[in-house]
């Protein structure tokens, strides 16, 4: 009895105890939880309400159109363009960025002379400035002085254009400009696996007579897969939002229209035409857009991530 009468008597200190912490703990949460609230989920929820209005970018005023903003999206041409742009624009650059970044990681994951340098210059274009490696490209692609136009008209090769920021090539000037640009990412993580393969696998691969091309296929491909996968997933949603770059290389109308992707569209129709309600839709949309293919993704790699588990 006098066990069970002391447990009794210590209850309501604990129980007091356990709340105090609790508290603290919730009051230590604050801080972060209002970070997460005020930059993250208040943005998104005022830009989906948002989206329901005819809004003004510099007025006050504000008239409900309900899903009239979204239905007009539907039947504009330029709506439809602009996402098949920013499709093949993100597509393309991150398609190259990972075959141009794995190349250049298993180039410099052998050891020869100067390739710790290597790996400092590597990195080099991802250390610029975005304006002025756009501004150093349009200097580099300009028909009338630039200097890859001029090697390449050297060049006996058919079919090349005389200028390359029209039209018909400059989205190819997009893309290259951003594998250019962003591909060290690709290096970096892709570098940072292969250092930790355990050299036996490989090993193992040449005891049993695997070709080189076997060994990348059999032994590299496998365990670089959950690298590429990250590295795929992000960089397709960075270069689908991406607007800084198409818009500082086709800005000022003109051949800019070949590269108006998604981003640049619902920048033009918020700070430029000032409908901001038309400019919150299509931000919606696209977000819309980016969470089904994030969806896609994950559900078309579960059955095999499973697999593996197993």
């Amino acid at each position: 009895m006098s066990v069970r009468a002391d447990t009794l008597l210590l209850a309501p200190g604990r129980m007091r105890r356990r709340r105090r912490e609790a508290l603290i703990g919730l009051g230590l949460l604050l801080p972060a939880a209002a970070l997460v609230f005020g930059f993250a989920l208040f943005p998104v929820g005022y830009n989906v309400w948002l989206g329901f209005f005819a809004k003004h970018s510099l007025r006050a005023t504000s008239t409900w159109v309900g899903l009239g903003n979204y239905a007009q999206l539907l039947g504009d041409p330029d709506f439809w363009r602009s996402v098949w742009l920013a499709t093949v624009y993100a597509v393309g650059s991150t398609a190259l960025q990972i075959v141009v970044g794995v190349a250049a990681a298993l180039v410099l994951h052998e050891r020869f002379p100067g390739s710790h340098f290597l790996r400092g210059v590597a990195l080099f274009p991802y250390m610029i400035p975005t304006v002025i490696a756009v501004f150093v490209w349009r200097w580099l692609m300009n028909d009338l002085y630039g200097v890859i136009p001029y090697m390449l008209s050297a060049l006996p090769i058919p079919g090349l254009p005389e200028a390359w920021l029209t039209h018909g090539t400059i989205m190819w000037v997009l893309i290259i400009l951003s594998v250019w640009t962003f591909f060290p990412f690709v290096l970096v993580n892709v570098l940072a696996r292969l250092q930790t393969i355990p050299p036996e696998l490989y090993d193992a691969a040449r005891v049993d007579g695997a070709s080189a091309v076997r060994q990348f296929i059999h032994v590299t491909l496998p365990q670089l897969r959950n690298v590429l996968l990250i590295v795929l997933l992000l960089r397709g949603i960075w270069m689908f939002t991406k607007f800084d770059v198409p818009w500082l290389l086709g800005f000022g109308g003109g051949a800019g229209e070949a590269i108006r992707t998604l981003p640049v569209f619902t920048y033009q129709r918020s700070f430029t035409y000032y409908q901001a309600g038309m400019g919150a839709a299509l931000s919606n949309v696209m977000l819309a857009l980016l969470l089904m293919a994030v969806t896609i993704y994950f559900i078309a790699l579960l059955p095999e991530s499973e697999n593996d588990d197993a």
